[in-house]
This record gives structure tokens, sequence and C-alpha cells, in this order.
């Protein structure tokens, strides 16, 4: 199986979860993080899931599934540890033209999940096409040591640039020779060694004296 790869949003978008043990309470927790509206049909919940209904994250149907659960929903992973609710979920999906994972069976499945590394807004996954989880988990783990916080730094850096360009109406064709320009000499490096004032002069070189990291990244404490 060749997946297609792609990044799915579902900010706002009706997602049910089928089973409320370990692997649905991951599920549902990475629905929540890309700000889904999670409903999660479970005749037993874990202790997060039950924290998660009690200060209204999440909806809760407390029974067992039913095919009218899946009306009105985008999508439905089901993390039922019992195998006949499982392909029924999927069969159920497949006639309604629903998007459907179910954890651990990718032949029941038209969609998987790769495993995920989250440095802010970047997202890098990995995906063996679901058939060794253990090595995704592996190579996940090994990319986690080389990406870390500044990525997301430079990431939030890069976009504040680019909005102050675009403020100032210039070429978006004409950014990306600067974009590059300012990465190869250095930028993450810099960033991660907290370096700011090699960071201004690199930004003032590139992209003009009104560029400074700290006009551009406010932080919390920053009015």
């Amino acid at each position: 199986m060749k997946y297609y790869p792609i990044n799915l949003d579902v900010q706002n978008k009706n997602c049910l979860v089928v089973g409320g043990g370990r692997v649905g309470t991951r599920k549902v927790l990475t629905l929540l993080q890309c700000s889904a509206i999670v409903t999660i049909v479970s005749p037993e919940i874990s202790e997060k899931l039950k924290d998660l209904v009690l200060s209204g994250s999440v909806n809760l149907i407390k029974r067992g599934y039913l095919s009218g659960d899946l009306q009105d929903m985008f999508l439905v992973i089901s993390a039922s540890d019992n195998n006949k609710i499982n392909q029924m979920v999927y069969k159920d999906a497949k006639a309604c033209n629903i998007l459907c994972n179910i954890a651990d069976i990718p032949d029941s499945c038209n969609f998987i999940v790769p495993s995920v590394i989250r440095r802010g807004d970047l997202t890098i996954t990995v995906s063996t096409s679901g058939k060794s989880p253990a090595l995704s988990r592996k190579l996940r783990i090994e990319l986690e040591k080389i990406f870390g916080k500044e990525y997301s730094e430079c990431l939030k850096l890069m976009g504040a640039v680019r909005a102050k360009l675009l403020k100032e109406k210039h070429a978006p064709d004409n950014h990306k020779y600067l974009f590059r320009n300012v990465l190869d000499q250095g930028l993450i490096e810099m960033i991660k060694n907290s370096d700011i004032k090699a960071v201004n002069d690199l930004l003032c070189k590139i992209f003009g004296k009104d560029f400074t990291y700290e006009s551009l990244i406010k932080k919390p404490n920053q009015s």
C-alpha cells in the first residue's frame, strides 16, 4: 500500500473516537491538540478522559457504539479492544464515505496516523505505511533529539519576517532567496546558542535594519 501524505485540517470539525482506554485517550488528546470537536463513545473511559468530559473539552456517549453515532462526523477513530466493533465502525464509515482509522489495523483504515514530532508549528511525521509501528517510534525518538526547540523558535521568527515583508508589499517570489540565505548562514544554530546579537546582525544584513529579533518575537511577558 502506498499512502498519499497529507496534513488534515480538523479544526472545529466533528470527530468520533470509539473506545475510552489507553489508545483511545491518546487519540482524543491528539485531536484536541488540533482543535477538533471530539465525541467519545464508550461504556468506560480512562481517568484522563473523565477529567476532559468534566471540563467540557469533549462530549461523551456512555454506551457501546451504534451505527447512528457516525451522523455528521468528519472522521472516526476506533480504538476498541473488541474487533467486532472495530469492523462494524469500518463498514459503517465506508458506507458513509467518512474518514476512518482503526487503531493498529491498517487494512481496516482509509487513513493511517504517523508518528509525530511537534516543535511549535513545525510538524514532522514518520510513517512505515503501517508495516512497523516499532520502527516509526524508534525514528521519532531519534528525530526528537535532532530537532530541538530552536526549530520552533526559528519557524516563529521566519513567520514574523514573512508577515512583515508581505505587509510591506514585497513580492512573495522574491522572498525565497532571502529565506534560504538566512537559513544557510546559520540562523538555527544562532538561535540554539541564544546568540541574539548574531541573529540581529544576520536579519539586518539580509532583510534590513527594521528586522530585529526583539521587534518580531514578543515574549509572553512583553506588552
